[in-house]
């Protein structure tokens, strides 16, 4: 991925949960592996990049943090912003160690069966309350298709070579051919 994408990026990592109390602080549920992390990536923004929470601390509550903002808000401000998702810059996250990624950098990436022809793209990675799935777009097919994000289905993720490999896309493109 180049440099230019990755400060273009906003990822989401959290979530406004409204205002706590009448003196400025506000709720913020931490979407991170490690909850508290999230304080460590700079201003969070809207997704169009509008700085709304720049934490001077945080401490932990319920299922959320309570954050002492150094924007000024009133405590109807902080409420109206509830349920609002916080994202990071993607190039304030730590690099990914060998053999893991951000989902987020999966996005757009080729999608190949067999040899040097891409047969589609991931256009998202979804979960319904299940397991992950890949969204895949195919070109000239009507629907995206979801392919289990499990290394059975989905063997080789080279980041280096921006490269997915899934064999059997064409029977989670077609489910029905199996039953003819």
């Amino acid at each position: 991925m180049s440099a230019k994408a990755k400060t273009d990026r906003l990822i989401p990592m959290g979530v406004l949960k409204g205002a706590h109390g009448v003196r400025g602080e506000v709720r913020v549920k931490s979407f991170t592996a490690d909850p508290d992390a999230l304080f460590t990536y700079g201003p969070l923004m809207d997704e169009a990049g509008k700085v709304l929470v720049t934490p001077l601390s945080a401490r932990p509550g319920k299922d959320h943090f309570i954050v002492r903002p150094k924007e000024n808000l009133q405590k109807e401000e902080w409420d109206a912003l509830r349920g609002c998702l916080v994202h990071v810059s993607r190039d304030q996250l730590p690099e990914a160690d060998d053999d893991e990624f951000y989902f987020e950098d999966l996005i757009g990436m080729p999608v190949y069966t067999v040899g040097d022809t891409p047969e589609g793209r991931v256009r998202a990675v979804q979960n319904f309350g299940s397991d992950d799935l890949l969204e895949i777009e195919i070109p000239g097919a009507q629907a995206t298709v979801y392919v289990p994000f499990t290394r059975a289905d989905v063997p080789v993720i080279d980041m280096a070579a921006r490269r997915i490999v899934i064999p059997e896309l064409a029977l989670w493109a077609n489910p029905d051919d199996e039953d003819a």
